[in-house]
């Protein structure tokens, strides 16, 4: 009677061995999104971006253009070519000028050598909660603002 107390190692590895099954099968299907901590990450390298090409501007004495496409969810340096994409579930959105400069400035934000910018806004939102970038247009500076979950 003593033997019928508990369970064998046999039963305990075989429990075991169905709930590896079952969590292998799950875990794949749970929804995987950007974290807040990720999406900071990326406002602050959007910001980054922006910093580096209003740099070269003033450092080349030249225009350069930071083109902003909402379509494919990416931001492309002017100056280094750099690309940084943005994943599908964080909302992108810009609000930029129509002209710039006296012509159109399509999807672009542009830096000049005098300091002076287009200017526009950049925003990335995840449930609500998520990052604005500002360019000033009169300074041509970058700042960062949280916008906090509605």
């Amino acid at each position: 009677m003593a033997d019928d107390a508990g369970f064998t190692l046999l039963e305990t590895v075989c429990v075991v061995a169905i709930v590896a099954m079952i969590a292998a099968v799950l875990l794949p299907m749970m929804p995987r999104g950007t974290s807040r901590a990720r999406l900071e990450a990326y406002a602050i390298e959007a910001a980054a971006l922006l910093k580096t090409d209003r740099s070269a501007a003033l450092r080349r004495h030249a225009e350069v253009v930071t083109l902003i496409d909402a379509a494919r969810r990416a931001l492309r340096s002017g100056a280094s070519g750099r690309v940084l994409r943005l994943p599908d579930d964080v909302v992108f959105s810009a609000v930029l000028p129509e002209v710039c400069n006296q012509r159109p400035a399509f999807s672009t934000i542009s830096f000049f050598p005098s300091g002076l910018s287009c200017g526009g806004a950049i925003a990335l939102t995840r449930n609500g909660a998520g990052y604005e970038i500002k360019v000033n247009w009169l300074t041509g500076g970058i700042e960062l603002v949280s916008r906090p979950a509605s």
